[in-house]
């Protein structure tokens, strides 16, 4: 099996990051917003049109903020993740649009929604990668951190 890419979005505003609610069978849990590259596209034209289809809103792509590994065999879906590799690129995103009059065009299967969740709280929540809230919290807090995070869930 490839490896696969995938841009994620992190849009942030007034200490809460934007991302995509899901619900599974253990119930409701969080998403950046973002997904797989398509052949010929850029990363951040990836990005871009993943956001349009997950949150109906157009965000312009700043720096490149983290780049997380998912090896799907090392952790707790490795029944159903078996033979999965992706590399996710983490950038920092701005909303162009009025999220409120936004309609998503193509949410994924499982998505029920997005959310402004607090930053502070992230490590309370049930958000996916779990490895990531930590560092999301010490970029907006100004601290140095590394763009290669390493793999993990």
């Amino acid at each position: 099996m490839a490896i696969r890419n995938s841009a994620k979005a992190i849009i942030v505003r007034d200490g809460k990051v934007l991302l995509t609610t899901n619900r599974d069978a253990e119930g409701s849990y969080y998403l950046f917003p973002g997904g797989g590259q398509e052949l010929g596209e850029t990363l951040p034209e990836a990005a871009v049109r993943e956001c349009l289809e997950e949150i109906g809103c157009a965000v312009e792509v700043k720096s490149l903020i983290h780049i997380r590994e998912y090896i799907g065999e090392r952790h707790e879906y490795a029944a159903t993740d078996h033979g999965v590799h992706q590399i996710e690129y983490y950038f920092e995103c701005r909303l162009l649009g009025d999220l409120q009059a936004s309609v998503p065009s193509n949410p994924d299967a499982q998505q029920t929604g997005v959310e402004w969740v607090e930053i502070e709280n992230l490590l309370e929540q049930r958000i996916y990668p779990k490895g990531i809230r930590q560092f999301i919290q010490e970029f907006e807090s100004g601290r140095e951190n590394s763009v290669y995070l390493g793999a993990f869930n």
